[in-house]
């Protein structure tokens, strides 16, 4: 048990070092804004069609849980206003952010990891340039950029597997499915899920680019990083949802009573 802490500890303190070393070396020099676009580019069309779905499928199975709950109290009028409101502010970034981090975290890990062990970051600081500023800043920026881009669109999509789900499930119409929704979903909701959208998106390319990067052992050390990767952001999210939820409620609380 106190083995396992201190690996946690000593994993936290050096993944954060890590980013620090990547901002401050964003700072020291240029980077090639070409390369961060052409891996956001990448990185998101890799994994759209993969976070749409996902999205849709978790809008979906929230219309059908608050439908077998609410239906009994005769209130399916707002079906669309709760199923969404629980989307955006809770379940849909969590569930997401879980897709994201096996498709975008594994993939970045497992490259990162082979260019690591065959010494290919080796070769980039031997002809004087910094594998940090040249290959890992440009993957970390286009993460954070692509996984909340796609973590915004797979919202978007849970709306519509919502609606979808209600007209077909529900037996509800999609005028009075929407009817609710501006009058449950106000800002501060829809605030609190892009946050915690941006709050994943970080957590992931920092984990996958560290991880990646300190690979070793050959090719079972980059399945061996990839394993972690999964578990570590799984585990980071997790933790990151509660945080961010307690912090948003903290704020909002604070806002109304003022």
């Amino acid at each position: 048990m106190l083995n396992a802490i201190g690996k946690g500890i000593e994993f936290i303190g050096g993944c954060t070092l890590f980013v620090g070393e990547i901002i401050h070396s964003g700072f020291r020099g240029k980077f090639s804004t070409h390369e961060i676009a052409e891996q956001t580019w990448r990185v998101s069309m890799q994994s759209l069609s993969t976070t749409a779905l996902a999205g849709f499928f978790v809008g979906a199975i929230m219309t059908v849980q608050f439908t077998m709950q609410i239906q009994q109290f005769g209130a399916l009028g707002y079906l669309g206003g709760l199923s969404t409101s629980g989307t955006i502010r809770e379940i849909g970034p969590l569930l997401i952010a879980f897709m994201l981090s096996g498709k975008v975290g594994a993939f970045t890990s497992a490259e990162l990891g082979t260019m690591k062990v065959t010494e290919q970051l080796d070769a980039i600081r031997c002809l004087g340039s910094s594998p940090i500023r040249e290959i890992i800043l440009p993957r970390y920026i286009a993460i954070i950029l692509s996984s909340f881009f796609l973590l915004t669109i797979g919202l978007f999509m849970s709306i519509g597997g919502g609606l979808l789900l209600g007209m077909f499930f529900s037996g509800i119409n999609y005028e009075e499915y929407l009817r609710h929704i501006p009058t449950i979903v106000a800002w501060p909701s829809i605030l609190i899920g892009l946050f915690k959208c941006l709050v994943f998106s970080i957590i992931l390319a920092s984990i996958c680019t560290y991880r990646g990067y300190t690979t070793t052992g050959g090719a079972k050390g980059v399945g061996q990083a990839v394993v972690n990767t999964a578990v570590a952001t799984m585990i980071g999210i997790v933790v990151a949802d509660w945080v961010t939820s307690y912090i948003s409620e903290a704020i909002q609380n604070f806002f109304l009573g003022a």
